[in-house]
């Protein structure tokens, strides 16, 4: 096999050798090579700082603007996120704000996908997308820890998997009181889950939940020395 260059394309070719010890070369294929991976490139950067910007707007501070409720960055647990919403409002508000979250992950995931984007790569858009919730740049870099909407950059990965995540997290909610120790555990478990799902997208599950892990670490801390604070709404 050959990558050859024709007037600043490349193309694949084959050669074998005939009977007569001539070299017989068979095009296999036309296909511009360097011009698709160009593309694909180009395509996925574009998804990147799609998903980034998408992610960057703020569900909680935008909602709770509308409302006429104070900006979710300077009450409760100062995080603009679903939970501090309902220590803030009610549950229909905070529903509204966790659905948005949850969409600004799927939408960009799902579009790379349908448009073919290697698994690894779709892992660095649920990345973006996870980085311009924690910091959104309409936003002064200040937002909140991504948990849905890392959620919903897996829910391409299919509904089953989306169900067992909500699960666990409910669970640990109802059992503990404690929502970062939901969300520590539900993505601590959910590269086992894709592992037994979709085994292709274990590493890309990896890398999201290193980052909503990292993200979490002075949660973890305040957990260990018993002053996080709880969810005092019924779940």
């Amino acid at each position: 096999m050959q990558l050859l260059q024709n007037k600043g394309r490349f193309y694949l070719r084959s050669a074998r050798k005939t009977s007569r010890d001539e070299d017989r070369i068979i095009i296999l294929s036309f296909v511009p090579i360097m011009d698709f991976i160009i593309l694909m490139l180009l395509l996925t950067l574009t998804m990147i700082i799609a998903a980034y910007l998408i992610g960057s707007i703020s569900s909680a501070i935008l909602v709770c603007k509308f409302l006429g409720l104070p900006d979710p960055r300077t009450t409760g647990s100062k995080n603009p996120g679903a939970t501090n919403v309902l220590r803030m409002s009610n549950k229909l508000t905070a529903a509204t704000v966790l659905f948005l979250d949850i969409l600004k992950g799927t939408i960009p995931v799902w579009g790379a996908y349908f448009l073919k984007i290697e698994p690894l790569y779709l892992g660095v858009i649920s990345v973006a997308a996870c980085l311009g919730h924690m910091y959104p740049i309409f936003f002064n870099f200040k937002g909140g820890k991504a948990v849905a909407t890392a959620l919903g950059t897996l829910l391409p990965i299919g509904f089953t998997l989306g169900a067992m995540l909500i699960i666990t997290w409910v669970l640990v909610v109802k059992l503990s009181k404690y929502s970062s120790l939901a969300a520590i555990v539900t993505v601590a478990i959910a590269p086992l889950y894709v592992y037994f799902l979709k085994p292709l997208y274990v590493y890309p599950t990896l890398m999201l939940c290193a980052l909503i892990l990292f993200r979490h670490r002075e949660n973890i801390k305040r957990l260990l020395k018993g002053t996080e604070s709880k969810i005092t709404h019924k779940i």
